[in-house]
């Protein structure tokens, strides 16, 4: 079967326009409910992962979606027990969490680039299941996403990166010897879901060639996933304002930015 094309701006914000709606509606759900959930995203170097939580993220409040991304472990962190630095940002109730890139990097970029001895990530891939299934029977509800990008997609979007100023952050010396190690990287991709796809806690795999089509399935899923009801419309008019009584603007020496583009008003 033909792929199909890539998807059309227009329609892409049109059809997320209606899933940040209903991304609202959960959202409201888990706050008035007390629900936990938690969402992992993992996959290749460029498959998308910063784009997809964004589009998720854009238009719900800060304080009930929380993104966990952390940086390289702290020589301390590197002492304590692996898990450990990860459970404290687990959801409480009313949360929804996000990690971009989680405790499966000693499953990944860990063990491919020799961050960890073979047998520290064997042993995390023998344990991880049982934690798994210890945070869903605590009530939170675990969905685990993989974006997966073909290897010339991958190389596309890694060339895009070189000469653009926006994309420089983007493209790091990892991402380069990870671009090179693309079947290590898919044994291990390979091994983590062999061990860790459980049915409490399977791993869902999204393709992402095309962005804004993998964006959308993505959030769609995870709405699937969220028993939320819809949001009730209610019919809202303002109030009127108070009067001005005697109040004058006054002439403050405040300063102002600069108006490159002109003033609005």
């Amino acid at each position: 079967m033909d792929s199909l094309p890539r998807m059309k701006n227009k329609e892409y914000l049109h059809e997320l326009r209606r899933l940040h709606g209903e991304l609202v509606a959960m959202q409201e759900w888990v706050k008035s409910t007390g629900a936990k959930v938690c969402v992992v995203f993992e996959g290749r170097d460029t498959a998308g992962k910063g784009g997809t939580i964004k589009a998720i993220t854009e238009r719900v409040s800060p304080r009930t979606f929380r993104v966990i991304a952390l940086p390289a472990p702290s020589e301390r962190e590197k002492s304590q027990m692996y898990l450990q630095r990860y459970v404290p940002h687990l959801p409480g109730a009313g949360d929804v969490v996000i990690f971009d890139r989680s405790w499966y990097n000693r499953a990944g970029v860990e063990r491919v680039l020799g961050f960890c001895t073979p047998e520290q990530s064997d042993q995390f891939l023998k344990l991880v299941p049982e934690v798994e299934r210890a945070i869903v029977e605590s009530g939170v509800i675990l969905l685990k996403y993989w974006l997966e990008v073909s290897a010339d997609e991958q190389t596309r979007r890694l060339e895009s990166r070189i000469n653009d100023p926006r994309k420089v952050w983007k493209l790091s010396k990892l991402d380069l010897e990870s671009y090179s190690r693309w079947y290590d990287y898919s044994r291990a991709r390979d091994t983590m879901f062999q061990a860790t796809d459980t049915a409490w806690a399977p791993w869902y795999v999204a393709n992402t060639d095309d962005k804004k089509r993998g964006r959308l399935n993505v959030i769609t899923h995870l709405l699937s996933q969220v028993p939320y009801k819809p949001l009730k419309h209610h019919d809202v008019t303002l109030p009127k304002r108070q009067k001005a009584g005697g109040y004058r603007e006054p002439a403050l020496q405040v300063r102002r930015i600069p108006t490159p583009y002109g003033n609005v008003a």
